[in-house]
């Protein structure tokens, strides 16, 4: 914690430096002019038909059995009930859903694999290793992977990139290097591999002809589904190719058939905007076939189509599955509005489209829904509706709280309304509803993006008056209102005062933008400053930014000062010597550069790469 008033003091230093007359180039915002029929109510309009299919509760009830008790026999003989008959659908879907009882879900699919008579397959695998890395269950995990691996199942790039990822993310480095060496065996070990790489260049190489047909079929393949599996990931980035292979699989002569883990496999790769209509065929196709999307289907094929902006096809997804016997999370349902409001302009018919499938399969609207289509309204300046949804949400027993206000904060701050913003914050607290600091941020970026820096920091004052601390968020947003009215030094200094006096750490990223910034007017001292601050906050030092700006504007002993900084208990490593040196002998300074070379460490001198370079002088 730190006073408020030294704060307040290192604001008005800094800010002291500010023409208040500069303005904002990212300011122009547009919002369509599209006219959208409010919500009549919010229950299900009686206009609205809805052509629903009846299905079994089987995967529900399956759920239910493993979640209500620990796990024990009368449990395992609860599963193998006649009404309980259990297909690769259902297991991915009740895996998914014990996705945070790491224990329950081992259990689960140990008893998938050894007592239901379900054949084990890539998929099911690899949701379990999500789901205990996730909830790092270790032991279990090295367990279930030695076993897939031993099962002749392989561990698909995706999974690897996911767990990787996640276990480096959580500083589990010893988890991490072991995964990768384990990922790279099992590359070189697996022939499937190397088959399916033969396969994946023939398809490629030409469009699909009788000739790519029977090249094929002189390969002689032992088709599986995991081996369909790996030859549709390998042709992922060439959708239509993946799917004239799935058919002429399909239809080979060798009596294999797709089953429900090669169609699935299928949609994810067909999930792209050149191949939406065929993505479709492939749907309807698996259904004609008795098969059904899978859960971690429908997660992954939903994000794709988020990512891609393609909002309508998310939202016909997400219909669909509704309408399945896997029904996505009320957590999915929030991530899609979430993501329906995210755009420019936001399409308030799909945004109702989804709530609306949501109730009609027997849901009430939670807060998380209205916060959805309040977020959208908000967003597109449509304020008198999303009074009406916050009305609505009352009369449901949710009250407003700081995500509802922020999100109107927001929203009239996006329309330039800036007052009503100020004043919509006044009313939260009048009504004893707190602003956070994501709230005042929201304000405060606000101002900043529509040029009004001088109030932005008015509100700053008032934030740090209530006792809140700056964050590296909000540090971010105020350098980022210096940088967009060229201050470029008053955003260093004022960094350097937050750093100093309210002990934040800024982003990486903010300490990379303004170095950038700096060493763009030639600020080279501070920028060093920002350098030797970021280090002394564990970042890794930026030196990139600062080799081609010595080579061309700084002295030899810029270049030692550099160097010093990089320094620790050790003097810099051999790359950080060799990019300077190099950078100067590019420019032509080749006299500066043997001075360099000169003060390095001995071995560094005798390096192959410090040879090769002045050895070509």
């Amino acid at each position: 914690m730190y006073r408020s008033k030294t704060i307040l003091s290192s604001i008005r230093k800094a800010y002291s430096q500010i023409s208040t007359r500069s303005y904002l180039s990212r300011t122009q915002v547009n919002f369509s002019s599209k006219s959208f029929s409010p919500l009549d109510s919010f229950a299900i309009p009686s206009r609205f038909q809805w052509k629903c299919r009846t299905f079994s509760s089987k995967p529900d009830s399956m759920l239910q059995l493993v979640l209500e008790s620990d796990w024990s026999k009368e449990v395992e003989e609860g599963l193998r009930k006649p009404d309980m008959a259990l297909t690769h659908e259902t297991a991915i879907y009740v895996l998914r859903k014990l996705d945070k009882q790491p224990d329950k879900a081992y259990c689960f699919l140990d008893w998938v694999l050894k007592e239901s008579g379900l054949s084990p397959s890539t998929p099911l695998y690899s949701t379990m290793l999500r789901i205990l890395v996730q909830q790092r269950s270790m032991k279990r995990f090295w367990m279930t992977l030695n076993e897939m691996k031993q099962g002749g199942f392989y561990l698909d790039e995706e999974t690897y990139k996911t767990i990787h990822g996640e276990l480096n993310k959580e500083k589990s480095k010893a988890d991490a290097v072991a995964v990768a060496h384990f990922y790279e065996r099992m590359l070189k070990e697996n022939a499937m591999s190397v088959v399916a790489g033969n396969v994946s260049a023939s398809v490629l190489k030409v469009d699909w002809s009788y000739e790519v047909e029977k090249e094929l079929q002189e390969m002689k393949l032992a088709l599986s589904d995991n081996f369909v599996i790996r030859v549709l990931k390998e042709l992922r980035e060439h959708p239509l190719k993946a799917l004239a292979f799935f058919h002429w699989v399909g239809g080979s002569s060798s009596g294999y058939q797709h089953s429900t883990i090669t169609y699935n496999a299928a949609l994810r790769v067909l999930a792209r905007p050149n191949s939406v209509a065929e993505f479709w065929n492939v749907v309807d196709e698996m259904k004609t076939a008795g098969h059904e999307v899978d859960l971690d289907t429908y997660i992954k094929v939903s994000r794709q189509f988020q990512k891609s902006r393609m909002m309508t096809e998310a939202v016909k997804i997400y219909e669909f599955m509704m309408d399945s016997p896997f029904k996505p999370s009320i957590q999915d349902c929030s991530l899609l509005l979430r993501s329906l409001s995210a755009g420019p302009n936001p399409d308030l018919d799909l945004v109702f489209r989804v709530s609306r499938k949501y109730e009609s399969s027997g849901n009430s609207l939670s807060k998380a829904v209205y916060d959805g289509i309040h977020r959208s309204l908000t967003s597109v300046g449509r304020f008198e509706e999303a009074e009406e949804i916050v009305k609505a949400m009352k009369n449901a027993g949710y009250e407003p709280d700081n995500i509802t206000y922020s999100q109107l904060v927001f929203g009239l701050c996006k329309a330039k309304r800036l007052e009503e913003a100020r004043e919509v914050v006044d009313k939260m607290e009048a009504q004893g509803c707190f602003p956070d600091i994501k709230t005042w941020t929201i304000l405060i970026q606000g101002h900043c993006k529509n040029s009004e820096l001088d109030k932005a920091f008015a509100c700053f004052a008032n934030m740090l008056e209530k006792g809140f601390d700056i964050d590296s968020d909000l540090l971010d947003v105020l350098v980022d209102g210096f940088l967009s009215q060229n201050r470029i030094e008053g955003a260093c200094k004022f960094l350097m005062e937050m750093v100093r006096n309210a002990n934040v750490k800024p982003w990486q990223s903010t300490y990379k933008t303004l170095i950038d910034k700096l060493l763009e007017i030639k600020k080279g001292e501070e920028a060093l400053d920002l350098l030797q601050m970021m280090k002394k906050q564990n970042y890794p030092a930026y030196a990139e930014a600062f080799d081609g700006y010595l080579a061309k504007f700084g002295t030899l002993e810029d270049a030692k000062k550099f160097l010093d900084v990089l320094s620790s208990k050790e003097s810099p490593s051999f790359a950080a010597y060799f990019h300077v040196i190099e950078a100067f002998y590019r420019e032509g300074r080749l006299s500066d550069a043997q001075n360099l070379l000169f003060i390095c460490p001995h071995h560094f001198k005798t390096h192959p790469k410090i040879t090769e370079l002045f050895g070509a002088a």
